[in-house]
């Protein structure tokens, strides 16, 4: 399918109506989808709503854009900005804890929505927003930016003819925040596996397909010099692809004074193809520019809005709670000490 705008776009001669943004959450990841959505002429950030003032304040000042008639308004209550404030669009970005209503609230008053990784902390809450979401008809996405990289795309149209074998990630780190941040408590978090190496499973599914089913082990008793910590030390978690291919994801956040690492494999036959910012294949190999046109994830959600393609969105509200499935399920089966079946999600 093409990627090229109308004739009337093309020419400049089409007027298009700024796409209205709202924000639950002005952190870290907030400030991130800001700094692109300035750049965005078809965006406008109108609202941003976060329990502490003085991170809305921030965040409104670095969601004026050149043009702009006004700063955002600024919010201590969702439930008050989406009664009072219009908007086309709303990004949730909070942790994995705190999604209560506001996803519910937003489908159901016709606002497309961007909802941070991982959506969820429980598969129910998130098949509730996706049956809204879809009860509503509006667009979704979520913050699996990493499927946007042309890295990522030059991957999903080189493995598309080919058959892989065996899938190898690990995630290595040290662990965020001080004593009391959410981070640090496996009821509020997830633990790195669900909340953080979430976009190392999600890449997994985009690339290789399917994952049905998983076992996974969790080690403790590293970091318990650190206060407020029950998330595990490690994890391992060995997964079944629907193609027949195998794989596993390992993380760890006990490196807490450097000597990080990540990687993502693939291996093929007669041959590894190597992810990341660049791709590379042993035996070296030329690997194709993908064909589909690269834009980043904010660019694909708004241009989505904007010009009526929802086929620009890679990361559809739907296949993140198809991700949320697999890190719940290996939660689950290093809880049991068993292998789980991962949940379909139609």
């Amino acid at each position: 399918m093409s990627d090229e705008l109308p004739s009337g776009d093309a020419q400049g001669t089409m007027k298009r109506s700024p796409v209205r943004v709202g924000f639950v959450g002005a952190g870290g990841i907030a400030a991130y989808h800001l700094a692109n959505l300035v750049r965005i002429p078809e965006a406008r950030v109108v609202a941003i709503c976060d329990l502490s003032p003085e991170s809305a304040a921030r965040a409104s000042q670095l969601a004026v854009s050149e043009g702009a008639e006004a700063a955002p308004r600024q919010f201590s209550d969702y439930r008050e900005m989406l009664d009072v404030q219009e908007m086309d669009a709303l990004y949730v970005c909070v942790p994995p804890f705190a999604h209560e209503d506001a996803e519910l609230l937003a489908a159901r008053r016709g606002v497309h929505l961007f909802v941070e990784k991982p959506v969820a902390m429980t598969l129910s809450k998130a098949e509730e927003v996706l049956a809204a979401i879809r009860q509503a008809g509006v667009l979704s996405a979520s913050g699996y930016l990493l499927r946007y990289w042309a890295s990522t795309q030059a991957a999903r149209q080189y493995l598309a003819t080919r058959k892989v074998s065996m899938v190898a990630c690990d995630r290595w780190s040290g662990i965020p925040g001080g004593p009391g941040f959410w981070w640090r408590d496996m009821d509020r978090s997830g633990g790195q596996l669900h909340e953080m190496t979430t976009h190392q499973v999600d890449l997994m599914r985009y690339l290789a397909g399917e994952i049905v089913e998983v076992e996974c082990r969790h080690s403790r008793g590293v970091l318990t010099d650190l206060p407020g910590v029950t998330v595990p030390d490690s994890q391992i978690a060995v997964l079944q692809f629907e193609s027949g291919a195998i794989g596993y994801v390992s993380n760890s956040c006990v490196l807490t004074r450097g000597g990080h690492q990540g990687r993502l494999e693939f291996v093929l036959r007669d041959r590894v193809l190597r992810w990341g910012e660049t791709l590379s294949i042993d035996p070296q190999e030329e690997i194709p520019e993908p064909t589909m046109t690269v834009r980043n994830v904010d660019e694909a959600f708004i241009g989505a809005i904007s010009n009526d393609r929802p086929e620009w969105i890679e990361s559809p509200y739907v296949e993140a709670v198809r991700t949320l499935a697999v890190t719940v399920a290996a939660r689950e089966s290093a809880e049991r000490g068993a292998t789980v079946r991962v949940a379909q999600v139609p």
